[in-house]
Order: C-alpha cells, then sequence, then structure tokens
C-alpha cells in the first residue's frame, strides 16, 4: 500500500493507540465499541500477534508480542485511527511508535467480579489464577500507569469509555502533526497538553506510583 499524502505532498500517517491494563478492565468489551463504531482495531493478546514464553524465573508463563508482525502493523502508512488492546511483557518496545497509551483501570473488587462473571475468557476462575491477577495488580498496574499518557476508569458505561478513547486519539492526532511540523517523534512523553486524562475519577485525585523505564506485564492473560 502506498503512502497516502496530503496536497503538500507530506505523508498522512494513521494515529496508533495502544489500550492497555489488567485482566477484567474492559480492554475487550472497548475494543469491540470501537470497532463496531467503524474503527480500526488489534487485539494484541490473539495468537496471530503474541505468544507465551517461559518467564525468566521459571514460575510460569508470560504474554510477549510478536515483534516483527506487531512492527509490520506499526510501519504501515494509513489513514484513519488504529486502536491496539493487549498487555505484554514486551509492550514498552513499541511504546515510540504509539501516539497515545491509554490505561484502562477499575477497583480490585469490580476487576475480581467482571473476571468471575464473564464468559469469553475463562482466566481467572481458578483460585491461583486469582492469586496471580492480584500479584499482578500490585506489581504491574503501577508500571503501567507511570507509563501511560492517559487513564480511563471504566466503571462508567462502555459508550463514555470510548468515548474518552476517540477524545484521546483525537488530540493525539492533533499533538502529533504539530510534533511532526517541529520535527519531533511520535510520542512525546513530556507533553503535558495530552498527559493524562481520567474518565471516572476527577483528574489529579489519583496517587503517584513513581516512574519506569519499561512495562513488565503480567504472567497471564490480559
Amino acid at each position: 500500500m502506498r503512502p497516502v499524502r496530503s496536497s503538500r505532498g507530506s505523508l498522512l500517517e494513521m494515529t496508533r493507540i495502544l489500550i492497555t491494563g489488567m485482566s477484567g478492565t474492559g480492554k475487550s468489551t472497548a475494543l469491540a465499541e470501537l470497532a463496531r463504531r467503524g474503527h480500526r482495531v488489534i487485539d494484541a493478546d490473539l495468537s496471530a500477534w503474541s505468544i507465551e514464553v517461559v518467564s525468566p524465573d521459571g514460575s510460569g508463563v508470560e504474554q510477549l508480542w510478536r515483534e516483527d508482525v506487531m512492527g509490520a502493523l506499526l510501519a504501515r502508512h494509513m489513514t484513519g485511527w488504529l486502536f491496539v488492546a493487549g498487555c505484554a511483557s514486551n509492550q514498552s518496545l513499541f511504546y515510540d511508535r504509539f501516539d497515545a497509551v491509554v490505561l484502562l483501570s477499575v477497583p480490585r473488587e469490580v476487576m475480581l467480579q467482571r473476571i468471575a462473571t464473564r464468559s469469553g475468557n475463562p482466566f481467572g476462575k481458578a483460585a491461583h489464577e486469582q492469586r496471580r491477577i492480584l500479584a499482578d495488580l500490585e506489581d504491574v498496574e503501577p508500571l503501567l500507569r507511570a507509563t501511560s499518557t492517559a487513564e480511563i476508569v471504566t466503571t462508567i458505561p462502555v459508550a463514555k469509555v470510548v468515548d474518552t478513547l476517540e477524545s484521546v486519539a483525537r488530540r493525539a492526532d492533533a499533538g502529533r502533526r504539530r510534533r511532526q511540523a517541529s520535527g519531533h517523534g511520535r510520542l512525546c512523553r513530556g507533553d503535558t497538553e495530552s498527559r493524562r486524562t481520567v474518565a471516572g475519577i476527577p483528574a489529579g485525585t489519583r496517587p503517584s506510583h513513581g516512574t519506569a523505564t519499561g512495562t513488565n506485564c503480567p504472567r497471564t492473560n490480559c
């Protein structure tokens, strides 16, 4: 596919949004609604995009994105918005190719209730899986929060969640165009204008969890 060019001859690239978060936070539900609204979506937790490998400490497995296919996807030149949803140990390798990284989160009790009652994903029903999910909630979600550019608390209706995702994409699209015009890269973490959007909880009320240079996502299905 040839890159699309504007009347001025510059490349018009697709705006790429990563939706990440723990199991039970609503990634699949949001992705389905985005697709229903006509957006291009990718479920990166599927086997076409990710693999499971033994974790470094040998205690279980962890999910990794297939770097070749994910890299090829993000290198395509297309117009419009692309929403990729998933959670993998190596996802931070691709952060500079996304225009925004959106963390979906919910309170612990809501997450456990969703996992217990959902029908499309069996993960989390067993007691040992729930223990692992809770451990990852303590260890991993703070890393995801520290490396995200926006957060949505998904206790609000899914329509509002997706409205907010579209708003994030719209601002990211405008921000990317400004950065490209000034010669900067794709994702600018110092861009305070688009740093944090929290739906469901007033902005600024969440505690700081420090910083992280990478994202070690759970050894489990998100």
